[in-house]
């Protein structure tokens, strides 16, 4: 009898221990089916390569070539494709912006998810990668720029605007890529025609997708305490041209102009992913981020959505496209909601002002809330592009100050770096997912050494 129970605690403890053991019990059902992070030109060559993906994707093209949604799916073979489609490479695919075939990897992008959504969308999903750095050199350079710290009197005299315009002209690119736009935004044409917007756009897209945000961001975004300074910041990106018009056309119809447009379609649904209202956050921004806000914003100018200050009051904060929901008729309501985006957006505005202030929340980083970019399908985990060399991470004052915390061995407070730094090296993130993995939470490799301290005892008391 003895023999025999000893016989099966062995039995079972072994079987323990491999379900203890195996991949699924480590990784989980949130990594079952997650691929590789690829681009959609990358995927694209992928799909090109296997005969049943390409065909599909030739197939799902000209179903979507000027036919609706309900159209394309009451054909089975579109239908067909679209499935097949949906398990390749380029449902997850996403692009970064500035990349070297950026328009290239756009067009990849909608020509499958146009034909995901459900008609016209409110807020469509963002095609690019999400950014996730939170604090970095940016708000690190616009602290020391902004005066904090310093002499507040002095700080309070200063034109924080033109001080950032001197800054750019420290810098040979920046300098070079400004000089560029104003020299193309105020060049007239005619007596009729004050200017050419759209080298006047271009020119503006180069500039502020070429220079280093530490640049572009401080004459955007600086803080500013009289008229003067605020009615600078408000000049920047030359209104006149790239902004203003005779008249105000209506801004659903501004927004079906630029959802035309592959690029201006894809900046402003990343706009609305990074900036949307949140009010779960201490921000109002989407997982607490302010970096990728004020990125998504810079990311409309040059444009027919390019957003702008709407005056030079110094006092408060309020932005928007050049448009009115004059002639809405019954669209009216989703049309003022499409502008108080802009206008009334606590996010938008705290990160600008915290940009201003040199500043930013005090949370530790955490997993990003990939909600409002995710494609239609939530059951899969949007993955990201394959080449991570340009992605945003970690800043690199974060990155310098946990290498300083581990080669000094200081003492661990409450700064907002050494949380990050904690934070960093005691959690896992998945690479794809908004899973954070804690070292003491799920399996771990010490419990099956405690099983099989805790089965022995059994198994002795039992023998004897």
């Amino acid at each position: 009898m003895i023999l025999a129970n000893v016989f099966c605690l062995f039995f079972f403890l072994d079987e323990t221990l491999r379900s203890l053991a195996s991949p699924s019990s480590l990784q989980g059902p949130e990594l079952h089916g997650w691929r590789p992070p690829v681009d959609c030109v990358r995927a694209n060559e992928l799909c090109a390569a296997e005969s049943n993906c390409s065909s599909r994707y030739r197939t799902l093209r000209q179903c979507l070539a000027g036919r609706d949604r309900n159209t394309m799916l009451a054909n089975k073979e579109c239908q067909a494709a679209l499935e097949v489609l949906q398990e390749s490479p380029l449902y997850d695919c996403r692009c970064k912006r500035g990349m070297k075939k950026e328009l290239q990897c756009l067009q990849i992008y909608w020509s499958i998810h146009l034909g995901l959504t459900e008609g016209e969308e409110f807020y469509e999903a963002s095609p690019y990668e999400p950014v996730t750095s939170r604090l970095s050199d940016i708000f690190r350079l616009a602290s020391i720029f902004s005066g904090t710290g310093a002499d507040p009197v002095v700080s309070a005299k200063s034109n924080h605007c033109l001080d950032a315009a001197k800054a750019c002209n420290l810098n040979d690119n920046c300098k070079k890529l400004r000089s560029s736009y104003i020299s193309i935004c105020n060049r007239e044409i005619s007596p009729t025609e004050r200017c050419n917007r759209r080298k006047c756009h271009k020119a503006l897209r180069q500039f502020f997708d070429r220079v280093p945000s530490e640049y572009t961001y401080r004459m955007l975004f600086c803080s500013c305490q009289d008229q003067a300074c605020a009615e600078r910041r408000r000049q920047t990106i030359l209104p006149s041209c790239s902004y203003e018009d005779k008249e105000k056309p209506n801004c659903l119809d501004l927004r079906g102009v630029c959802r035309t447009d592959h690029l201006c379609r894809s900046r402003l649904a990343d706009f609305h992913a990074n900036c949307r209202a949140s009010y779960q956050t201490v921000t109002s921004c989407p997982a607490d981020n302010y970096q990728a806000c004020l990125g998504s914003y810079a990311g409309m100018i040059g444009f027919d959505m390019t957003p702008n200050y709407v005056d030079s009051s110094p006092a408060g904060i309020v932005v928007s496209p050049w448009c009115s929901c004059r002639g809405s008729g019954n669209m009216e309501e989703e049309c003022e909601k499409f502008l108080r985006d802009f206008t009334e957006n606590p996010c938008l505005r705290n990160a600008i002002q915290a940009f201003g202030n040199g500043t930013d929340v005090n949370v530790s980083p955490k997993g990003p809330s990939f909600q409002a970019t995710q494609a239609p399908r939530v059951e899969k985990t949007p993955s990201l592009p394959d080449d991570l060399s340009d992605s945003t991470s970690l800043g690199t004052s974060v990155i310098t100050t946990c290498t300083s915390v581990q080669e000094q061995g200081l003492k661990a407070n409450n700064s907002k770096e050494l949380s990050m730094c904690f934070t960093e090296l005691t959690t896992n993130i998945i690479p794809g997912s908004n899973k954070v993995i804690k070292p003491n939470s799920g399996p771990s490799r010490a419990r099956p050494s405690a099983a099989l301290t805790v089965l022995s005892v059994l198994m002795l008391k039992l023998a004897l």
